[in-house]
C-alpha cells in the first residue's frame, strides 16, 4: 500500500499509512500538546475512536525533555499511546510567543515562558526532536505570520519558510539514511504552505514546496484571526493546487462548520483546540448546536445533553448533573464534557468517509 491512498476523490475519502498503524481521512487529531489529551486518559482516547493525536515539538522539548522521552524510548511509551503521532514543529509558538522570541535566517531563539532559558530551533534540531519523540508525521519549521500582515513581510516571512523547508527535507534525509529505517518504520514529512492572505504567494509555497517533495502538505496560517471568508477563499485555493495523491491538512480549524466547509474543498486532515477547550468551559457541542450547560435553564433537565448522542457521558449523565458539576468546579464535569466534545468531532468525521 502506498503512504496515501485514496479511496474516492469526490467525496475525497482515503488511507494515510504511518509507522503506527493506518488512518483514516478526512480524520481529525485531538490535541495532546504536552502529551496528553487534557483530563482523558489514552484508553478513553481509543474508545472514543480516535485514530492519531497531535502533540507540540516545542513544548515536548521543555517538558518532560529529551532526556526523559529518550529513556522511555518516545512518546508513545511514555503516554501509553500505540497510535501514530503526528507532533507540530514550534511554527505556531513563532506565532504566538512573538514578545518572546526572534528569527533569524538560520532560526528561532526563545526566551522561555517557562524559566526564561534560551531555546533555539532551527530545521534541523526540530527534525532532531521529532525523532525523539517518535512522531509518525512531522512538521517542518515555519514562520506563521500573523494576520493582517503586508505583502512585503509575508513575502520575506516565505523565503524564510521555503528555505526551512528544504533545509528541514535534507536532514530529514539524512537522519532516515543513518538510522536506515524502512519504509514501513519511516515517518512522515509534511511541507507547510504560508504566505497570508496573498494568493501570489500561496502559489509560489506550494509550487516550491513540491518540487522539494514531501509526504503530505498542510497549509498553515489560515486560523490567526483573519475573517471567515479569507480562510475560506485561501483554504479553497490551496486544495485546488496541491497535488490529488498527497494528504492536505488544514491546520488548527476549528469549528465543525469549518471542517465540513474545508472537507468539501479536498482537505483530509484536522487538528483544534476547540472541543476540548470549550468543552472545559461547559459548552457542549449537539446536533442542535451549541450548549452552554451552565445555563440556569438545565438545572431541572433530566435529559441527556444530546439525545441523539451515543457518547458514555450522554448515555449516563443528565444536563441537570452536568450543570451542578460546572457549578461545583468539580473536575469530573470537565471530563464529561470532553468526551462528548471528542465523541461529538470524532463522529462528524465518521459520518464524512461514510
Amino acid at each position: 500500500m502506498p503512504t496515501f491512498k485514496l479511496l474516492s476523490q469526490k467525496p475525497r475519502r482515503g488511507l494515510l499509512k504511518t509507522p503506527h498503524g493506518i488512518v483514516p481521512t478526512p480524520a481529525f487529531m485531538p490535541i495532546a500538546t504536552r502529551g496528553a489529551v487534557k483530563t482523558l486518559t489514552t484508553q478513553e482516547m481509543k474508545t472514543l475512536g480516535a485514530d492519531i493525536i497531535l502533540s507540540n515539538t516545542y513544548h515536548l522539548f521543555q517538558r518532560p525533555g529529551l532526556e526523559i522521552l529518550k529513556k522511555h524510548n518516545g512518546l508513545h511509551a511514555f503516554m501509553n499511546w500505540s497510535g501514530p503521532i503526528l507532533t507540530d514543529s514550534g511554527g505556531f509558538q513563532v506565532f504566538s510567543l512573538t514578545r518572546l522570541r526572534k528569527i533569524t535566517p538560520e532560526g528561532v531563539t526563545f526566551n522561555s515562558e517557562i524559566d526564561g532559558k534560551k531555546i533555539t530551533l532551527t530545521p534541523e534540531s526540530v527534525i532532531d526532536t521529532q525523532f525523539v519523540i517518535g512522531s509518525d508525521i512531522m512538521m517542518v519549521l515555519d514562520e506563521c505570520p500573523p494576520w493582517p500582515c503586508d505583502y512585503e513581510y509575508a513575502k520575506k516571512s516565505l523565503a524564510t519558510t521555503l528555505d526551512w523547508a528544504q533545509r528541514s527535507k535534507n536532514h530529514f534525509e539524512k537522519r532516515v539514511k543513518q538510522k536506515k529505517l524502512t519504509p514501513t518504520k519511516r515517518p512522515l514529512l509534511f511541507g507547510i504552505v504560508q504566505g497570508g492572505t496573498h494568493e501570489d504567494l500561496r502559489k509560489e509555497s506550494i509550487t516550491r514546496l513540491v518540487k522539494i517533495g514531501f509526504d503530505g502538505y498542510a497549509i498553515g496560517g489560515v486560523a490567526v484571526g483573519e475573517p471567515k471568508n479569507e480562510m475560506k477563499r485561501i483554504t479553497k485555493m490551496c486544495t485546488a493546487l496541491l497535488p490529488k495523491d498527497k494528504p492536505r491538512y488544514l491546520m488548527g480549524v476549528g469549528k465543525p462548520e469549518d471542517i465540513k466547509m474545508a472537507v468539501s474543498f479536498g482537505v483530509d486532515m484536522f487538528d483544534c483546540v476547540i472541543p476540548t477547550r470549550e468543552a472545559r468551559h461547559g459548552q457542549l457541542y449537539t446536533t442542535k448546536g451549541v450548549m452552554k450547560i451552565k445555563n440556569e435553564r438545565y438545572a431541572l433537565d433530566t435529559r441527556p445533553p444530546d439525545t441523539s448522542c451515543t457518547c458514555f457521558t450522554c448515555k449516563n449523565y443528565s444536563r441537570s448533573y452536568l450543570r451542578h458539576l460546572f457549578s461545583i468546579n468539580e473536575l469530573l464535569g470537565l471530563r464529561l464534557a470532553t468526551i462528548h466534545n471528542l465523541h461529538f468531532y470524532l463522529n462528524l468525521m465518521k459520518g464524512f468517509r461514510k
